[in-house]
């Protein structure tokens, strides 16, 4: 497959099979932040390739398509099937994760006071 290197326990081949229906390129299209408006919506980052000068060469993730999904337990997100994974480039990744988390503190309100009596 396009001389792509898989993650090491992909005995299945569901990261490739991610990857090719990504045609090899992180498909965040702005929940990490940045709009992406001068590729299209569409994040340019691609597997083996840089993000930018002085980087070392990229490998795309096979992560939850949904940015909530990016909080499961990694046990229940290796669980998914392909149709609820996506390519994501790790600053995408880490930014959509982070992201998804804060908004998920902030639905959850205010912790009120530990009592000890």
């Amino acid at each position: 497959m396009n001389g792509r290197t898989p993650p090491l326990d992909d005995t299945t081949g569901l990261w490739q099979a991610v990857l090719a229906a990504a045609v090899g390129r992180c498909q965040c299209r702005g929940t990490c932040g940045k709009t992406h408006a001068k590729d299209g919506g569409r994040c340019p980052t691609r597997d083996g390739g840089y993000a930018r000068h002085g980087a070392g060469p990229v490998s795309l993730l096979a992560a939850p398509t949904a940015p909530d999904g990016l909080l499961l337990p990694a046990h229940r997100a290796a669980a998914l099937p392909k149709r609820e994974l996506a390519a994501w480039c790790p600053a995408c990744h880490d930014a959509t994760r982070r992201a998804a988390a804060k908004a998920r503190q902030a639905a959850a309100g205010p912790a009120g006071p530990d009592s000890l009596f």
